[in-house]
């Protein structure tokens, strides 16, 4: 695949709802249903419900951008933050693509040898080099091979969901503390933890919506099935603990009584997953410079995670998620104000430093009310209240999204006043 036809091919609306469709299943999607079910069924899927609304929203916003621009994710951020102010997030991107394409690896190489042995290092070489192999192929051109791959997966994933949810009632199912290890999220950290899935594209979305037959249709497409299919992923996470009473992948699957069947799930959803991951990774590093290939970088950041996968414990990326939340919930905050409501379209000079001041405002709320959220008998009792009932996300993004506007509407009054 090489960057001049990524740029001259565009994607079908289909094709882009089966990308999506792939990254939507997941095995960190189950893991982080598993770590809600301490709330009980009902409360956690409220709670990936709303945070799904949420992240689904701002992801359908981020990938609009790119479609209306037909720019990629990261040269969308320069409009907003100018060309040496998106190169930040650029990098920052790059480290959280290659973060996700490493845990990724390390989840599905640990199942896969919960079920069948041989060693986590072996499965996590296995599944890396099918993501190089899925990279060497293109994505314009795994039509056929992510339909057959995307059919297997759903149907998988439909027995194994009857398969745990036949094995009890869910519904009334009382959460084994011992299962999830004490841990109990607020209902508000249970909505943070659902919507930093959704949150997690945002800085990717837009390399896949920029460049497409049906930009709207497309856009659309590709965030609705992915938000609903990551919800049923959800669903069978918080199912299994509550059924099976086990937060392990691989218990899961053999207790499912899924062998070879487990396997295919495992390693398919990896690959169809982090090769996204690689891919934008390369895009991403392509706006820092473009001396080297979207290929060279994706296949480079595929070889690296699978390495780290090898040699670093991954289990709990609680702490990443909330990293992520922390640094592009701001972000798409400021673009969302800067694109629909001030309608920003150029390029912003070098830096727009009051937009990157605004994130480091936004950025610094929401690592504060993190702090209340695990902290709420040392803060005032009603603002412990509204995190636990808001949580993180909305508020940050009103704080960035005021503060946009208002830096805006005097930025251009003190421009029109100078002329």
């Amino acid at each position: 695949m090489s960057d001049k036809s990524t740029a001259n091919k565009k994607l079908s609306v289909s094709n882009v709802s089966l990308i999506w469709f792939g990254a939507g299943i997941s095995l960190a999607e189950i893991l982080s249903g598993a770590s809600l079910a301490g709330l009980g069924f009902g409360k956690a899927m409220l709670a990936t419900i709303i945070g799904h609304l949420i992240g689904g929203a701002l992801m359908f916003a981020a990938g609009m951008i790119g479609a209306r621009t037909g720019k990629s994710a990261m040269e969308t951020v320069k409009v907003s933050f100018g060309n040496y102010g998106g190169l930040l997030f650029a990098l920052l991107n790059v480290i959280q693509l290659l973060g996700w394409t490493a845990i990724m690896i390390y989840d599905g190489a640990i199942t896969a040898n919960g079920i069948f042995g041989t060693g986590h290092g072996v499965w996590a070489v296995v599944i890396g080099v099918l993501i190089i192999v899925w990279l060497l192929i293109g994505l314009e051109s795994l039509g056929k091979i992510n339909t057959v791959a995307m059919a297997l997966l759903f149907i998988l994933s439909i027995a194994l969901c009857v398969v745990i949810f036949s094995g009890g009632n869910v519904i009334g199912a009382t959460p084994d503390l011992e299962v999830l290890g004490g841990y109990v999220p607020g209902f508000g950290g249970a909505v943070e933890l659902a919507a930093a899935m959704p949150i997690s594209w945002l800085p990717l979305i837009s390399d896949y919506t920029s460049n497409t037959e049906k930009p709207f249709k497309a856009t659309l497409s590709g965030t609705v099935v992915y938000n609903l299919v990551s919800i049923f992923m959800y669903m069978i996470g918080i199912g299994a603990v509550l059924c099976l009473k086990s937060m392990d992948l691989a218990e899961i699957m053999m207790a499912a009584g899924f062998g070879i069947a487990g396997m295919l799930i495992v390693i398919f959803s990896t690959v169809t997953t982090t090769f996204l991951d690689a891919f934008s990774a390369g895009m991403s590093f392509r706006s820092i410079t473009e001396k080297v290939s979207v290929k060279v970088v994706a296949i480079v950041v595929a070889a690296l995670g699978t390495v780290a996968a090898i040699i670093w414990p991954m289990d709990n990326i609680t702490n990443f998620l909330y990293f992520i939340g922390s640094v592009f919930t701001p972000m798409i905050g400021v673009m969302i104000a800067d694109f629909f409501i001030l309608r920003q379209k150029g390029e912003n000079g070098k830096f727009n430093f009051a937009n990157l001041v605004v994130w480091l405002i936004g950025f610094a709320v929401y690592r504060g009310l993190l702090y209340v959220d695990a902290n709420p008998d040392a803060v005032a009792p009603f603002l412990a209240s509204m995190v636990g009932a808001l949580g993180e996300t909305i508020p940050c993004l009103a704080v960035t999204m005021i503060a946009t506007v208002v830096a805006g509407k005097i930025k251009g009054s003190a421009n029109k006043k100078t002329k």
